[in-house]
């Protein structure tokens, strides 16, 4: 059984995992980044099965456990690092798909999330929580485009520059612009 910190750790540093995959390729090499992202991953998917077993959140975190697994043993037996730079274009398609298949099979992710924090919701809520989704999937397709056009056609700088902090600041602001708008929608809705 992992531990919450345990979990915690491995998860922050699979957020670091573009600039993990430059350093490693500066100071290891391919087979030896390889092996580690393999255990770092495998690592993962042990701590995501908690003790009962496989829960929609920890299959996530087990598919995406799975795939950085399979990308690191496909470079590691050609012996270069292509396939280990198409990690973040394969989590953006899956938050896509999770967001997408959301608005098909309501509640949408954003909606199951507004009523952790808010309980009941309005019919208006409702229609702004989709709407914030569909803006979700935008960013997910745009961003996962943008991941792959560095994965196959940029160098590992520009590659670790997009994916390692320009992804996350992308998403902060919409995070940021979001909440900016909500506070907005619900001003004028109290008026």
């Amino acid at each position: 059984m992992a531990s919450r910190p345990f979990a915690f750790a491995s998860g922050a540093l699979l957020v670091l995992y573009p600039v993990l995959v430059y350093l490693g390729l500066r100071y290891l090499g391919v087979g030896s980044l390889a092996v580690a992202l393999i255990v770092l991953f495998s690592l993962r998917l042990a701590a995501s099965r908690g003790h009962g077993g496989f829960r929609p959140s920890r299959m996530q975190l087990a598919a995406a456990s799975g795939i950085g697994i399979a990308l690191a043993l496909v470079s590691l037996l050609q012996r270069r690092a292509d396939a280990m730079l198409y990690y973040p274009v394969l989590v953006n398609a899956g938050l896509l798909t999770a967001f997408a298949w959301s608005l098909a099979r309501p509640p949408t992710v954003i909606e199951r999330l507004a009523r952790l924090k808010d309980g009941e919701l309005s019919a208006a809520a409702v229609a702004y929580t989709r709407r914030v989704t569909v803006a979700w999937v935008v960013f997910f397709a745009c961003n996962g485009t943008i991941a792959f056009v560095t994965a196959r056609w940029t160098s590992i700088e520009t590659w670790t520059f997009y994916n390692g902090a320009a992804s996350y600041g992308l998403i902060g602001i919409m995070i940021g612009g979001e909440w900016l708008v909500r506070r907005s929608v619900q001003r004028r809705a109290q008026n």
